[in-house]
């Protein structure tokens, strides 16, 4: 292969990572009411958080539920499908389903938010349109879209689910930072690994107050 060609594929595989940072962090400025909305709900979350999606989407909430729980939010990930064939089951009043869809449009996923709400959970959608119908059915609808063409053809959600796994980082963080959640509480919860290796914590996040969220909140309305 000559010199000029390995070129344009590495300056065409870097273009590729470049659109996908930007994308990522793009969603800081997105940050915005909804995601304090959604913050709020997790923190009164009497139940378990359900992080729902399908496809690509079903992947980024898999990983959004694991690091919930590794940072002290109680999360499992469950495919809509299977809710459908009897996993709701599991969906109480108690619980708060977080809901993922790059286009809000997805069936089965709407049917499994649907009926989820009927059994007397509360609703938020992670979607690129808060217009869509898994925004209107949500009683938090958070709008996440990621920038230039990271998506390839506007088809491959690449930079969409980087995108909305960096608004779930956000907010696993900021759920244990408001919920004093320690080094040794994750250490405690995550034996296996490297991770279980570590002797010495690192040094605590600095809190943050969850009254002040609250009043804040609650001034709002």
């Amino acid at each position: 292969m000559s010199s000029l060609a390995e070129d344009e594929i590495l300056e065409g595989a870097r273009e590729v990572i470049r659109r996908e940072g930007a994308a990522t962090a793009g969603i800081a400025e997105q940050l915005d009411g909804s995601f304090l909305l959604a913050v709020s709900l997790l923190l009164g979350c009497q139940g378990k958080v359900i992080v729902a999606g399908s496809g690509t989407s079903g992947t980024v909430a898999r990983r959004m539920a694991h690091l919930l729980s590794v940072c002290g939010t109680p999360a499992v990930f469950l495919h809509a499908m299977d809710a459908l064939h009897g996993f709701l089951g599991a969906v109480t009043g108690t619980d708060v389903v977080i809901a993922i869809s790059k286009g809000g449009s997805s069936a089965e996923l709407n049917d499994f938010a649907r009926r989820a709400k009927e059994r007397g959970a509360r609703l938020v959608s992670l979607t690129s349109h808060q217009d869509s119908e898994l925004g209107r059915l949500a009683e938090v609808s958070v709008q996440v879209t990621a920038a230039g063409q990271s998506d390839p053809g506007g088809v491959v959600a690449m930079g969409t689910t980087l995108a909305q796994s960096a608004w779930g980082d956000a907010l696993a963080v900021t759920l244990m930072r408001l919920n004093g959640y320690s080094w040794a509480q994750v250490l405690s919860a995550h034996p296996a690994g490297a991770v279980g290796q570590i002797t010495e914590p690192p040094d605590e996040l600095s809190p943050l107050d969850a009254s002040a969220l609250s009043n804040a909140l609650s001034s709002k309305e």
